[in-house]
């Protein structure tokens, strides 16, 4: 018997990407890139370790049809609405690998300890490569602050077994009320989920659009650029902000079907018709090529070319709140 529904990104037991999306990154093509790291001096070693640049104050409140993001780091941010706290793709392991200990090591640390988080309402884990979901993390919130967990499809199952609880799990399109204040709907994504070699693609990996009663907020999660930014559009609407990637994405001949460039995210800031976007996904581990502060000047770069202004997409500081109007 199939594991899941077979659907146009499921065969029953595994998922792909939908053609004409390229596929997941393989790992045959692992020892080129460390090839090329090692030989061609394109690979940028970043700084052992960089101090967080401001003491992070959240806001006492947030008046309604509002939002306030923190940047945590990575793809980690505090989303605070009138009543309702968000967290995403919490990670605050020292590493973005096994058993907390092996895998990139964090170049920042997270602008807040765990223990110094407020009360939160709903966790999102987009799919469970180690950067996003990291384990030590999810069991300190479900015991400490118990929140629903919303996750990709596939992953509860593994989550309850490893002592993580009130998890929903949810497939593309899947749409349901995680609390009274707050609707989920699952969107697609280009990429691919894995833990070890031997899990790869066995779970699912999206975004979130986040339906609150005075507008919507996207979590785009990893992706590579693909049409489905337009189709999230199509279907649910421009969000009032959205939170994309702009990092890791050098060698982009293996990058490119899993991680946009700035130019990328861009591209989909403009084909979600986001009223403003907040880049993530840099600055904190070195998962590829490119140098620690490159996604900033190529996100200045993308803007220019495509006639973006900062303020309607920019990247906060490290612990950096910005609040936004949801209308």
């Amino acid at each position: 018997m199939a594991r899941f529904s077979v659907s146009d990104h499921c065969d029953g037991e595994r998922f792909f990407n939908p053609a004409p999306q390229p596929q997941a990154l393989s790992f045959t093509a692992l020892p080129r890139w460390w090839w090329q790291q090692a030989f061609r001096g394109d690979f940028h070693r970043w700084p052992r370790s960089v101090p967080p640049p401001r003491r992070v104050q959240l806001p006492p409140r947030v008046a309604p049809g509002e939002v306030a993001a923190t940047f945590i780091g990575h793809a980690t941010f505090l989303l605070q609405f009138d009543g309702l706290t968000i967290l995403t793709d919490p990670i605050f392991a020292d590493y973005a690998g096994p058993f907390g200990r092996l895998g990139p090591k964090r170049a920042r640390p997270p602008a807040l300890r765990l223990e110094e988080m407020p009360a939160i309402d709903v966790v999102l884990v987009t799919h469970n490569h180690y950067d996003h979901l990291d384990l030590a993390t999810l069991r300190w919130l479900a015991r400490e602050r118990r929140p629903k967990i919303v996750t990709s499809l596939g992953n509860r199952a593994w989550l309850e077994a490893r002592g993580v609880t009130n998890v929903a799990e949810f497939d593309w399109w899947q749409s349901a009320d995680v609390t009274p204040a707050l609707r989920v709907t699952a969107t697609p994504a280009q990429h691919f989920a894995a833990r070890a070699p031997w899990d790869r693609c066995r779970t699912l990996w999206n975004g979130f659009m986040l339906h609150t009663a005075h507008g919507d907020v996207f979590f785009c999660g990893d992706s590579g650029w693909a049409p489905h930014f337009a189709h999230i559009r199509e279907k649910l609407s421009a969000p009032a902000l959205a939170l994309l990637p702009i990092g890791a994405y050098e060698p982009r001949w293996f990058m490119i079907p899993v991680h946009m460039n700035p130019d990328e995210a861009v591209r989909a800031h403009l084909a979600l018709g986001a009223t403003r976007s907040l880049g993530m996904h840099f600055g904190t581990f070195q998962l590829t090529n490119e140098n620690i502060d490159t996604p900033l000047h190529d996100l200045a770069a993308a803007r220019a070319t495509h006639g973006v202004s900062e303020a309607d997409f920019r990247t906060l500081d490290f612990g950096e709140t910005q609040t936004v109007a949801m209308r």
